[in-house]
Formats: C-alpha cells, structure tokens, sequence
C-alpha cells in the first residue's frame, strides 16, 4: 500500500522557553491507505497534539508532515484549510450538529461552504445518510434523535464528498455501548469500502477494533503494532 501520511521528526513546543512544554517530541510515523488505525493514549500524552497535526488544524514546531506526497507542515491557513476539506472528514466526540438545521442540513452545511452545486450536494448528503442508516430521519433535528443517531449524522457529514481519510476523535465517548458498537461497525465499513481511518481514543477496548495500534505516551510513540487478524 502507498504510503497516505509521513511524518518525520515532528515536535510541537508550547510556551518555548523556561516553562516549555512538548506536546511532541520528534515522533515518527508513517500510516498507508486503506489503514484502520487507533492512536490511543491517556491525558496529556499527547495524542490530541497529533490528531491536530494529522489533521492539519495546527502546525508542528519542527518537522515534516506528508500528506499524500505534499509537505503541509508549512502551510498558510488558508492552505491547510483547503487540504481539509479536500482530504479529511472529521467525526468528534461531541458531534458539533446545529441544533436549528435538521439532518440533511447538518450533513449539507460542509459542501455548501465547498461551493458544491445544490442538486449535487442534496444528493451527496442523502447518500451519505442512506449509508449510515438514517435515510428515513432526514428531517429529524439533532434534539429529536438520539446520541447515536447524532454521531451517524456527524459521520454522514464527514464522508458525504467522499474525503480518503476519517478522522474520528474519540467517536464513541458520550454513548451507550451498543451506540458505541454501531458507529465502530461503520467505522469499520467504511474502512472496508477503502477509506482510511484514523480513531483517536483513550479507551483501549475501542482501540482493539482497529488493526493497527499506536500508543503515545509523554509526547513519543511507545509502540505501534499490527495485529494478526
């Protein structure tokens, strides 16, 4: 598989200085397409830094960061704006849903922002939520469903332009665990279909559904391993 993110000696320094704090130090990482991969790591250990750095939302101190090929380390914000919407879908734990717009808005309000044209963006966004099993709740406003119905629509949105990438930071933190079991099911389909996935989580038992494991600890990668399936 080609290699999708290189990452190679990144550190990211916070209050330089006396008081300085590394968040990052010199992590290496290469993942390929079509990966499932779970980041897992406790409080402070820096796993949030690199979920901003995998997801172009903040740039390293030093280093050099990949994607597909590109050096987005040094990008403008605009730049690294543009390299989001293109690459990355993002799924949060907390499903940032607008609470006045219903669902097929919700998933529509990205691509509008895209300049993608309405008939293509309706059409994209009632895929995307056929995919994720809520075809039939459309109209249905984030207070009327429940919260993994909330997390689908979250997802819905993040693959509706079909983006190679998944970025889904702690995803099943605030539910129940058989909410938690569908979305990780979507998830895993989703990696099936040939998108990569990347899951932020602290939970090791959510993490064992991935098939690649990293654990960071202290702003370094204390193991990565693959396992047999």
């Amino acid at each position: 598989m080609a290699s999708l993110i290189e990452i190679r000696d990144m550190c990211k320094v916070y209050n330089p200085g006396e008081n300085e704090v590394w968040a990052l130090d010199r992590v290496n990482l290469s993942i390929s397409e079509g990966e499932f991969v779970a980041i897992i790591g406790q409080s402070g250990s820096g796993k949030s830094t690199l979920m901003n750095m995998l997801g172009c939302l903040d740039v390293p101190t030093a280093g050099m960061y990949l994607l597909c090929g590109e050096d987005v380390s040094r990008l403008s914000d605009d730049e690294l704006s543009f390299i989001r919407n293109k690459q990355i879908g993002f799924v949060f734990q907390g499903f940032n849903l607008i609470q006045s717009l219903t669902a097929l808005e919700n998933v529509e309000l990205p691509l509008i922002y895209r300049k993608v044209p309405k008939n293509l963006r309706r059409e994209l966004s009632l895929k995307a939520l056929e995919k994720v099993g809520l075809g039939k709740r459309i109209e249905h406003k984030p207070s009327e469903m429940s919260g993994g119905q909330q997390q689908r629509v979250a997802i819905a949105r993040a693959i509706a332009q079909a983006p190679p990438i998944i970025l889904a930071d702690e995803p099943t933190g605030n539910l129940d665990s058989q909410s938690s079991k569908e979305i990780m099911g979507i998830l895993k389909e989703l990696n099936r279909e040939g998108r990569t996935v990347i899951l932020i989580t602290h939970d090791s038992e959510i993490a064992m559904e991935a098939r690649r494991i990293i654990h960071i600890k202290d702003g370094r990668i204390d193991y990565d391993e693959i396992k047999e399936m």
